[in-house]
């Protein structure tokens, strides 16, 4: 198999993130009187920054607020996440064997996440990702972010060997949506946070384990 360019997304797709997000989306909701919102729920919000979360964890409990109270709100939830990032985030099974294997063939890889970037790197710093994963992008590293297919063409312009096919492993439409506009193929798992069922998001193969990872590139690089 052709080494390539692999780009992951990071929630939902190499790290089950959704139960520390979930904690500081209620740290906020609570800071304002609001009821609390399900980890399910939750899981159906993530894929497009921090903000976006906040702004549905809002409108499912109440409605938006005003401008400068969202503002707060989000520094605030930037605030209490940055410090309870990894408190009960885990790795999906089989990743880390995964991506060991991969580049032990030679492939390139690296993240692209709506995830703001110090953030993002800091949670793959704490999962010892970047052994692996050594290029992040972040929704604030450029001017747009994913499902902007721009987003993931930046990040492509940090690898070496720019002449090497690319793939873009994602669980939502904000992934393979990037992807198509890109030109590239997608992988899904079906594992992470969509409203959309996997295998509806239109990618050109989905996954549900990371065991069936390599197999599953080596057959879309065929076609």
């Amino acid at each position: 198999m052709i080494p390539m360019r692999l780009l992951f997304d990071l929630d939902g797709t190499l790290l089950d993130t959704a139960p520390d997000l979930h904690g500081a989306l209620n740290f906020c909701l609570t800071s304002l009187g609001r009821p609390t919102v399900s980890l399910q729920s939750v899981k159906h919000m993530v894929g497009q920054g921090a903000r976006v979360l906040l702004e549905k964890g809002l409108t499912a409990t109440g409605g938006m607020t005003s401008e400068a109270e969202l503002d707060r709100l989000f520094d605030l939830f930037l605030d209490y996440y940055a410090d309870h990032l990894s408190d009960h985030s885990v790795a999906f099974p089989g990743m880390i064997k995964a991506l060991e294997e991969l580049q032990a063939q030679g492939f390139q890889m690296g993240i692209c996440t709506n995830k703001p970037y110090k953030l993002a790197k800091q949670i793959a710093e704490d999962f010892d990702l970047i052994r692996l994963l050594p290029i992040i992008t972040g929704g604030d590293s450029f001017e747009i972010r994913k499902p902007n297919p721009g987003h993931i063409l930046k990040t492509l312009e940090l690898f070496e060997g720019d002449d090497l096919p690319a793939l873009m492993i994602g669980d939502s439409c904000n992934d393979i949506d990037a992807a198509t506009g890109a030109g590239l193929k997608s992988i899904a798992v079906s594992f992470g946070y969509t409203h959309i069922p996997p295998r509806e998001l239109g990618a050109n193969r989905v996954i549900d384990h990371f065991d069936e990872l390599i197999d599953a590139i080596k057959k879309v690089s065929a076609a």
